[in-house]
């Protein structure tokens, strides 16, 4: 399986990472092998931590990007992965219906959970909806 990393011609750039140690402080190595030559890497482990936080903070906006038209569903409809569409990244977590009542645990791109009552047929407009059922 390939890295999914491209260059910007569109090839395939191997990626290897690597823990070692610069005299007794560890590291972290990466190194990117596109076909124009090596790019090596090399920090701390907090530094790559963080390098990681950030990835994964883009990934989740990348995902959350509005699409072509936002779709609006009926809150007892939502499910696990939705994003709300709206200024800040909400993503459904779970749905609890208890009869005309919808239970949301939504998450923040900030990592933060909360539950949200609806009346089930609340319309509630997505950025992003994830393909399949529940």
């Amino acid at each position: 399986m390939g890295s999914g990393i491209t260059d910007a011609d569109g090839h395939e750039v191997p990626v290897t990472v690597v823990v070692g140690k610069d005299g007794p402080a560890p590291r972290v190595g990466i190194r990117l092998s596109p076909p124009a030559g090596e790019l090596r890497w090399s920090c701390t482990p907090q530094a790559a931590r963080d390098l990681a936080a950030s990835l994964v903070r883009a990934a989740e906006d990348a995902e959350s990007a509005p699409g072509e038209e936002p779709e609006t569903v009926a809150a007892g409809e939502l499910r696990r992965g939705d994003v709300r569409d709206g200024e800040r990244v909400m993503t459904v977590q779970s749905v609890r219906t208890d009869g005309s009542t919808a239970h949301v645990t939504w998450k923040s791109g900030a990592g933060r959970s909360w539950t949200q009552a609806y009346a089930v047929d609340t319309p509630v407009t997505l950025r992003r909806r994830l393909p399949g059922g529940r």
